[in-house]
């Protein structure tokens, strides 16, 4: 893994000494990673990330894991909505739904699971806590996407992948009150809440990324128990 330094001043201090427990991922929606970390390094677009990792597996440092990096815009997670100070936030360069959204190459991926092994050797974040962009703002992001391989990284020891869940009856009430437990921000009870509705999607995009065009079945009602049954474990 070849690290570049290009230091980013779109930084500042965690607040109220928060501590990096949630790894984050994004796409950079954009045609060209060095375009890409240009903008992450403008002090004018005020944004940033920790890191940009490129298809080629070249990865760029731009803030140091100890600060506030402005990645996450408008988000929540398990009742916290400053998620940038509780989280190191990676940007994988990919064109993204704007540009030509495509898979991610094998340099990038293996650059990537050294990155986030890397960070997790140095932060407290469990499984459950490494996440996309779409599970902290739902219903407005929706990277790294469904073609984004999860599993591979749970299988090198980041984040969590149920491999043979068991399926499961869940009413729709009690799906938001377990989506709700795992950390999406809902909204009462009600399924058919815009926010729950959200929720329910975004969980779908990470953890049963191939049937996002199909009704949720029993199959999705399993993935959802193993994972709450997993951090419960924790």
């Amino acid at each position: 893994m070849r690290i570049v330094e290009r230091p980013s001043p779109n930084h500042g201090p965690r607040r109220a000494g928060a501590a990096a427990d949630v790894l984050l991922l994004h796409y950079t929606d954009m045609t060209r990673a060095a375009d890409a970390v240009d903008r992450l390094c403008d002090p004018a677009a005020q944004v940033s990330a920790h890191y940009v990792v490129g298809e080629d597996g070249t990865v760029w440092r731009l803030v140091p894991e100890s600060e506030r990096a402005w990645h996450a815009g408008v988000a929540w997670w398990a009742g916290d909505g400053d998620v940038n100070s509780r989280s190191i936030g990676i940007e994988i360069a990919n064109p993204g739904h704007s540009h030509g959204y495509r898979g991610f190459p094998e340099s990038q991926m293996a650059a990537l699971e050294s990155l986030c092994q890397g960070i997790l050797s140095r932060h407290p974040i469990p499984p459950h806590r490494v996440l996309g962009h779409s599970d902290v703002s739902p219903g407005r992001k929706i990277d790294p996407g469904h073609l984004f391989d999860w599993r591979r990284l749970a299988r090198a020891g980041v984040g969590l992948w149920p491999e043979e869940p068991a399926t499961a009856d869940l009413s729709p009430e009690d799906r938001v009150e377990a989506l709700a437990a795992i950390g999406y921000r809902t909204e009462g009870r009600d399924p058919g809440h815009p926010t729950n509705r959200s929720a329910l999607f975004a969980f779908r995009r990470h953890w049963c990324p191939g049937t996002l065009e199909r009704p949720f079945d029993r199959h999705m009602a399993g993935v959802l128990v193993s994972i709450l049954a997993e951090i419960k474990k924790t």
